[in-house]
C-alpha cells in the first residue's frame, strides 16, 4: 500500500525534492492526524531553511557557531547535579556485601 502511494506522489518542485524517508513521514502524519500536508510550503520552508542555515555559516566562524551550539544546548538541557559524597557514604554504609 505504501509503495502505491509513493509511486503516485505529486512531483516535487525543481528547487528541491523530498526525500523517500520525508515523504514517509509527511504520510504517516496525514494518517495519524487525520491532517493535509501541502507539499509545496513544506519544500518553500525547507528551502528557506537550507539558506538561512547557508547565510548563518558564511556569516560566522567555526569557533562561534561551536559557542552558539553548546550554548543553545545548555539551556536546552537541564544538567543533573550528582552528589558524590553522598554516594560514598551510603556504599560505605552498607559495608561488604557477603560472599
Amino acid at each position: 500500500m505504501i509503495r502505491r502511494i509513493i509511486r503516485k506522489r505529486r512531483p516535487a518542485p525543481a528547487l528541491t525534492g523530498i526525500s523517500l524517508e520525508e515523504e514517509l513521514a509527511l504520510i504517516r502524519v496525514e494518517l495519524m492526524y487525520g491532517l493535509r500536508v501541502n507539499r509545496e510550503a513544506y519544500l518553500r520552508r525547507k528551502v528557506d531553511e537550507r539558506n538561512e542555515m547557508a547565510t548563518r555559516m558564511r556569516e560566522q566562524d567555526p569557533a562561534g557557531m561551536l559557542a552558539e551550539l553548546r550554548g543553545s544546548l545548555e539551556r536546552a538541557v537541564q544538567p543533573a547535579v550528582v552528589d558524590l559524597e553522598s554516594r560514598r557514604r551510603s556504599r560505605s554504609s552498607q559495608g561488604p556485601e557477603p560472599a
